[in-house]
């Protein structure tokens, strides 16, 4: 297996830095120098950086209904999608600097869903675009009981409509791989439960 050396943080010198930018998001103006793969340094770079902050993202399954939990709701970012910019979405939040993140999913599953979360379990953390924001997802699977789950939820003081959907497990892989889902951390989850769902029924099928 080849070994792979990366640079570290200490790799890079921050010359200066500047806030740009400060309403609802933030936006940072960094000049940086960093180390050359073939040696010595760059020139001073200039970049600008959404800083989003942290966020959790959790895909909910009810093992009783073999089904999952998605929500909808407009993204002005994908208003010039050619399908809507109303999307199917894993339930989401930001962490608001809390290093709590169950407590965060638990809390954004209520607010947006109305639902209560169970075995709450860590899939994986990304960032979701470094060329640009500083934000780092932390994706969850959360089982519940999804059989009285539906309605319209969200906190309307934050500008939140989200309608709920329940939908079976096998409908949302064929809803995936037509590409009906195209936001990155709905995409990661059911990839996720689409490796893992053998074993998850499995389990139930011997509790």
């Amino acid at each position: 297996m080849a070994k792979i050396t990366k640079f570290k943080q200490s790799d890079v010198e921050i010359v200066a830095k500047k806030r740009t930018f400060n309403g609802f998001f933030k936006i940072d103006e960094y000049h940086f120098r960093h180390a050359l793969f073939a040696g010595g340094q760059s020139d001073v770079i200039v970049r600008e950086i959404f800083e989003r902050g942290d966020a959790v993202a959790v895909l909910p399954y009810d093992p009783k209904l073999d089904a999952v939990l998605l929500i909808e709701q407009i993204r002005i970012g994908a208003f010039n999608d050619d399908k809507s910019p109303w999307l199917l979405e894993v339930i989401a939040g930001m962490t608001d600097g809390s290093k709590d993140y169950e407590a965060v999913v638990k809390k954004e599953a209520k607010e947006e869903s109305g639902i209560e979360l169970n075995n709450i379990e860590f899939m994986l953390s990304y960032l979701s675009s470094p060329g640009g924001t500083s934000e780092r997802l932390y994706l969850y699977y959360g089982e519940a009981d999804l059989s009285q789950a539906g309605g319209i939820y969200g906190v309307p003081e934050e500008g939140e409509d989200i309608r709920v959907h329940v939908i079976p497990v096998e409908q949302t892989f064929q809803l995936l791989d037509e590409g009906e889902m195209d936001n990155a951390a709905t995409v990661i989850c059911l990839q996720w439960l689409k490796l893992n769902i053998d074993a998850i029924r499995e389990k139930y099928r011997t509790c």
